[in-house]
């Protein structure tokens, strides 16, 4: 079985820096987009786009990197953004609750007790969750 592979690009301007990451993200890979953030903000970098256009997987590794990196980057008086993010990160951000973090969107509101539909247990129990393939997370 082949080895995942990474692949990042940096582009500077100012104290600007976009990041262009294409292949996977995981145990194996994810101290390389650590270093690269990190290596950002000690170049002084206040502003860090991260282009997920060419990723085709990120796990929950992946998914720590970028919030500490985040984290970090606000500390520092900056943001960082992931854009782009293909569906099975979009579903992992999702699932996780972080993309309003990462992605810079808003939170969605949630209404009043009053607007929210009324379920019962009967109803519940009909419904079916979609499976997850395995591998997803």
């Amino acid at each position: 079985m082949p080895l995942p592979q990474l692949t990042l690009y940096r582009h500077d301007k100012n104290s600007r820096a976009l990041i262009t990451l294409a292949g996977e993200i995981d145990l194996a890979t994810a101290h390389l987009v650590r270093r690269t953030l990190a290596q950002c903000l000690h170049d002084g970098i206040r502003t860090i786009d991260i282009d997920l256009t060419t990723l085709t997987f990120c796990d929950l590794t992946g998914l720590n990197a970028f919030l500490d990196a985040s984290h970090a980057t606000s500390a520092a008086g900056g943001s960082l953004r992931l854009h782009y993010p293909p569906p099975v990160v979009a579903r992992l951000l999702a699932l996780t609750g972080t993309g309003t973090l990462l992605l810079g969107l808003p939170a969605v509101p949630l209404g009043r007790p009053t607007d929210l539909p009324r379920v019962s247990g009967a109803d519940l129990m009909e419904r079916k969750s979609p499976a997850v393939p395995a591998g997803v997370l």
